[in-house]
């Protein structure tokens, strides 16, 4: 499409979203003149007639209603888009405020964001550790990370990170006086470490899943934390099970300090995602943070 009908389309939303050529008119800075000229143009082109006017009242037909409600939020992202561009060429500069596991933000965040904070010293960046699935737009942060599975349809998901998997694990003196599980129901045998969740204050049931069978085991133990490091030191010390991160716990697993069970009962899932709303406008800063962390295969 030519750039000319673009600024038509966008001519015609202004019109029937204020409701009065006067005051689209105004808010484009053309004349009133002007912009009907335009309006009809766009009609006769789509040979349909968008609006209806009266002496005290412009509306959208039908037509102009299926335009309004389609066609309406594309032109938003395209103007959206080219204004994030435009600030590219400027300083990227401000605060974003990302809420984060501790782990997301140690395996993930930093070492991909460590160049692109280097790069730009007016950058800055407030990561919060939290384990629940916080609200972003009502605790006013920017962006959050989640698993792939946990990320709410209405907002936008950015991968930075590939599959991901977990590992049930125990110190080896934990196995002197116990025997493996075999199948997660016989974690009700043994002392498991289990982990908080903030956010709805219950503690988080073990997920897994083997052929087409899913299970969720709500585990029980002497010991609850409220974060991942917490958990592995507690693993480490012989204190029970913890089902943690793959990667946090790998070289304690090649280096034989924990021993990994239920192996085959936790397979691959989609890794860590950023998140943010559909209708955030990005900064020149945000954008430039999208593109550093994006994973790419």
């Amino acid at each position: 499409m030519q750039r000319g009908n673009l600024d038509d389309l966008a001519a015609f939303l202004i019109v029937a979203r204020e409701g009065s050529f006067t005051r689209a008119a105004a808010k484009l800075g053309i004349s009133q003149s002007a912009l009907s000229y335009t309006i009809k143009e766009l009609e006769a082109r789509l040979k349909l007639r968008l609006l209806t006017r009266t002496t005290r009242s412009v509306s959208p037909t039908a037509a102009g209603e299926r335009l309004l409600r389609n066609v309406g939020p594309r032109i938003a992202e395209i103007e959206t888009e080219l204004v994030a561009l435009t600030e590219l060429r400027e300083k990227p500069s401000g605060t974003i405020r990302i809420t984060a596991t501790e782990y997301a933000t140690d395996a993930v965040l930093l070492p991909k964001l460590a160049k692109l904070l280097r790069e730009y010293p007016d950058i800055k960046l407030e990561i919060v550790s939290d384990y629940g699935l916080t609200d972003i737009v009502a605790q006013r942060f920017d962006a959050g990370v989640r698993d792939g599975e946990q990320v709410a349809r209405d907002m936008i998901a950015v991968r930075i990170g590939p599959d991901a998997r977990m590992a049930v694990v125990g110190a080896p003196s934990y196995f002197r006086s116990r025997s493996e599980p075999k199948k997660p129901s016989q974690l009700v045998e043994h002392n498991c470490i289990n982990l908080r969740l903030p956010t709805h204050g219950g503690l988080y049931s073990w997920e897994f899943e083997k052929g087409s069978r899913e299970l969720k085991v709500r585990v029980d133990g002497q010991l609850v934390f409220n974060t991942t490091t917490q958990m592995l030191q507690a693993a480490l010390a012989g204190l029970g099970l913890a089902y943690l991160p793959e990667g946090l716990v790998r070289s304690y697993i090649n280096k034989g300090r924990l021993k990994r069970v239920l192996e085959d009962w936790c397979p691959p899932y989609p890794g860590y995602h950023l998140y943010y709303p559909s209708r955030r406008q990005p900064s020149a800063a945000f954008a430039l943070l999208v593109e550093a962390l994006r994973h790419r295969d």
